[in-house]
């Protein structure tokens, strides 16, 4: 009798039916998370790129508007791109805000407000984070309550005292606030503190309390140095807010020769209109108001270009995402 060789193809085996299929399936389904990954990455894109469109378009507008000369601001076939570019509007405004005097005033009082503001804020953020104080519930809820009660409500009782003490047309009622964190910015900088202290572990206290620290001692060479995240947001907005303040500085420096450039860009206003009274409507007004406001924004976008990513980094830290 002859043997015959009967070759099994081995996909048709049970198990190797069911392994295929599964894989099969499988691949489906990669497949169909990866479209969906994809479709979910086109919509941030496109959300990112609409979001990013609506805030750097007026910035691009004002670029292009105050490098444009007398020719390319008639022509209405010039839109973003002028054919040649002029820098005598920036001129112009450089001289009518008095840049370099008002810039360092700005600067001066900015950094100042921002340093107060971050040591006494961190202080007062520890407290409510790691100390057993009393009454420390009904304080924070005063704190809390800041947020409610606008600066205009106060003003008033603050002009007055301000202009017994003989402090008006002077930097110091705007500064002085900042060192005991007042106000509806020191409130938000307490409590972004007050997060970033209470997520760390209290091992660490525990260790340093054990080696005989103060209090003092463990703020000032254990917890502080760990909140670098927490100190650098709250020193750029606490930057950018003084800078971009313009109610403060219109309150206590009014009549003043030293003003900071929130001010300097109503001077400048000031000055077109009575340009405008006397001398009529000229192509160059709107320009040179988007030239002033120009100066006035670069050194914030200066200073964030370089801590972007520090400050993306702080944010996610401090929990102020959640």
């Amino acid at each position: 009798m002859e043997r015959t060789d009967i070759t099994v193809n081995p996909n048709h085996h049970p198990a190797r039916r069911k392994g295929l299929r599964l894989r099969r399936i499988k691949h489906m389904i990669v497949g169909k998370e990866a479209d969906k990954g994809l479709l979910y990455r086109l919509f941030i894109y496109f959300i990112l790129i609409t979001v990013t469109y609506i805030y750097l378009k007026p910035v691009f507008y004002m670029v292009s508007s105050m490098l444009k000369n007398e020719a390319d601001l008639i022509d209405p076939a010039v839109n973003w791109v002028p054919r040649t570019v002029y820098f005598g509007i920036l001129q112009d405004a450089w001289d009518i805000l008095h840049f370099p005097k008002a810039f360092s005033l700005s600067l001066m009082v900015s950094l100042s407000v921002a340093c107060l503001q971050t040591c006494s804020c961190a202080v007062a953020g520890y407290a409510f984070a790691r100390l057993r104080i009393p009454f420390k519930k009904t304080l924070f809820f005063l704190l809390l309550l800041s947020f409610i009660v606008p600066p205009q409500v106060t003003i008033l009782p603050n002009l007055i005292f301000a202009g017994k003490l003989d402090l008006i047309r002077t930097y110091i009622p705007i500064m002085l606030p900042a060192l005991f964190g007042h106000g509806f910015k020191g409130a938000v900088f307490v409590i972004i503190y007050r997060q970033f202290f209470a997520n760390q572990p209290k091992e660490l206290e525990e260790a340093a309390k054990i080696d005989g620290a103060s209090v003092f001692r463990i703020f000032y060479r254990v917890m502080l140095p760990l909140a670098k995240p927490a100190i650098l947001v709250v020193f750029l907005f606490s930057f950018v807010w003084t800078w971009n303040d313009f109610y403060l500085p219109s309150m206590y420096l009014t009549g003043s020769e030293n003003v900071p450039l929130s001010l300097s860009i109503s001077t400048a206003n000031s000055t077109i209109q009575q340009r405008l009274a006397m001398e009529g409507p000229s192509i160059f007004d709107e320009p040179l108001k988007m030239a002033s406001s120009f100066l006035s924004i670069l050194p914030p976008l200066i200073l964030y270009m370089f801590a972007q990513r520090w400050f993306v980094e702080g944010v996610e830290r401090t929990g102020l995402v959640e």
